[in-house]
């Protein structure tokens, strides 16, 4: 057993969450699943079920296998590949796979699998700003000084994203202040920022409406909005039945697969997820579960505050809290705190590339946390940035 336990370095309660859920998740994910695989599959539910099985395990191969990396080498891997992140986000704008009207998506032709390449985004923008802030936070003199190689990537990920997927891109930003601001960077120039954030939000609103084709999804936006605050069941068909199926478990719930309103929720086996947890498992399994992100949250701040340098402490918070963000989010649709935003359950919810951007973006949490574990001598925290790059490429 140690030999086998020597190989998960890294925060061992971190590695405990991450299985646990993910055992769990086989639960929720067969029985939400059945209505889906009789309605657009062979009507075999072991066969969604194989496959999640078969995306948990590469997601876990994945996190083992990106825990293993020096977490230092992030940071200058994040400033190369910038560009092709916006690169990109560009071409899913444009030419992207379309799901829901929404095209957040880019189809992989060869294994004919889609992932949302904001995902992605949003770990590298993470990491690529706690890249900025541990190596020039300490010497912003001026505002304009961080213009172009802090602001304009968080405007140009945000603003490919925010036009097919305003909540992802909300999130994005949040982490993007949370990032810099934990980095040092002055309140006077957040504000500054928030300002811009903005205006450029109202400009888009503007345009969208002067020119409705250049993106349908701020009707979606704005129907789900009002469908939230209006309360009326046949606006809020969704919410109205994830509310019935978190009554219908009450206490201990209705028992594994025993769901019914898994046939009513179109989204029962990943945006609804946590509605058929609470049917089937009761408040108590709904609360288990809410508690398992809270003590998820409560490792990422731990390793960060342990964290070797100001690199390690930011990318970890960022990209921890993210995590975090999401399931709480998914948490809060279900029962109705928050409108629909279609956010993923972390290690819950079925799907393959949300699931594999999870376990990636663990995988660096474990890599920080393995260096606390390691115990390595303290090095002067410039050294990690001129490592395998130019130092003129950072000028």
């Amino acid at each position: 057993m140690n030999k086998a336990l020597k190989y998960f370095n890294g925060d061992r309660a971190l590695w405990v969450i991450v299985f646990l859920l993910g055992l769990f998740s086989f639960m929720p994910v067969y029985s939400a699943s059945s209505n889906i695989a009789f309605r657009f599959g062979d009507g075999h539910v072991m066969t969604m079920l194989f496959k999640h099985a078969a995306y948990m395990g590469l997601g876990l191969a994945l996190m083992y296998l990106v825990h293993r990396v020096n977490y230092k080498y992030f940071a200058p891997l994040s400033l190369l590949v910038m560009p092709l992140i916006a690169g990109l986000l560009l071409f899913t704008l444009v030419n992207g796979h379309e799901v829901a009207n929404a095209s957040r998506w880019v189809k992989i032709p060869i294994v004919n699998v889609t992932f949302q390449p904001s995902a992605l985004a949003s770990i590298v923008l993470i990491t690529y700003l706690a890249r900025y802030m541990a190596k020039y936070g300490d010497n912003l003199k001026r505002f304009r000084d961080s213009w172009l190689k802090l602001l304009l990537p968080i405007a140009v990920v945000c603003g490919l994203i925010l036009p097919a997927n305003f909540s992802t891109a909300a999130i994005i930003f949040s982490l993007s202040m949370i990032v810099i601001f934990v980095g040092g960077y002055p309140i006077k120039y957040m504000m500054r920022i928030f300002g811009l954030g903005i205006a450029g939000f109202g400009l888009f609103i503007l345009l969208v409406m002067a020119f409705p084709e250049i993106s349908n999804r701020t009707h979606t936006w704005k129907a789900r909005i009002e469908s939230f605050w209006s309360g009326e069941a046949e606006a809020n068909y969704q919410a109205e039945h994830a509310q019935m199926a978190i009554a219908n478990g009450s206490l201990l719930g209705k028992g594994p697969g025993n769901s019914s309103q898994k046939n009513f929720l179109s989204q029962s086996e990943s945006d609804f997820i946590y509605a058929i947890i609470n049917e089937e498992f009761g408040l108590v399994g709904g609360f288990l579960v809410l508690m398992a992100y809270v003590w998820l949250l409560l490792r990422v701040i731990r390793i960060s505050m342990k964290a070797q340098d100001k690199f390690g402490r930011l990318m970890s918070l960022g990209i921890g809290i993210g995590v975090s963000f999401q399931a709480f989010i998914n948490m809060g649709v279900a029962v109705n705190l928050l409108p629909v935003t279609g956010q993923p359950l972390p290690f819950i919810s079925s799907g393959g590339s949300s699931l594999w951007m999870t376990c990636i973006a663990l995988g660096m949490l474990q890599s920080v946390a393995r260096g606390l574990d390691a115990n390595p001598e303290i090095v002067d925290e410039t050294e990690m940035y001129n490592d395998s790059i130019p130092q003129d490429a950072y000028a």
